[in-house]
């Protein structure tokens, strides 16, 4: 038993691992075509950048069904992989993005960190130049503000955010300026 939710938590370590050089060099790279709609207004409920989940559900299924036919331990990675899944539904498109009722802005802690540097990924137009890859990592923020200095000497004009239009750019990315 206790195996098995060491299995699970590691799985959710490693997908955030796996999460941050996927959203790099796969959706800021050659996947673009999809995770591009996520960067753009949203139009509906649902953006093309969402079959990403689409397809990682698919593999959690499919790793939870074999291990219940005798593939041990792929059911508790498949279940990692889902309870990542769910950390992500909740900070992400939750608490940053605001994709279904989450009015909580947090104001300290864990959780501002990560609300800033998502909204500091946000802060940059296209797929060159962002900072912070992860979903439920987030690097300090004055390591982030000067990252986006030196990758963008300009300021970086105000934009909406599609999901929540609300500024794209915090202002403090500004101020630092």
């Amino acid at each position: 038993m206790l195996s098995n939710a060491l299995i699970v938590v590691a799985t959710i370590v490693l997908m955030e691992l796996f999460s941050i050089v996927a959203h790099k060099y796969i959706m800021h790279g050659f996947g673009w075509g999809w995770h591009r709609s996520h960067h753009e207004p949203r139009t509906g409920w649902f953006e093309k950048n969402d079959l990403y989940a689409v397809v990682f559900a698919g593999v959690a299924i499919a790793l939870i069904y074999a291990g219940t036919r005798g593939h041990h331990p792929l059911e508790w990675i498949g279940a990692g992989m889902t309870a990542y899944g769910f950390l992500y539904f909740v900070a992400h498109d939750g608490l940053v993005h605001r994709r279904w009722p989450f009015t909580y802005t947090p104001r300290q802690g864990y959780l501002k960190r990560l609300y800033q540097a998502h909204r500091l990924h946000h802060a940059v137009a296209g797929k060159d130049g962002a900072v912070s890859f992860g979903f439920l990592y987030a690097p300090p923020v004055a390591t982030l503000k000067r990252q986006l200095r030196e990758r963008h000497p300009a300021p970086l004009r105000p934009r909406r955010d599609a999901a929540t239009d609300r500024p794209a750019v915090p202002p403090a990315v500004e101020d630092a300026r």
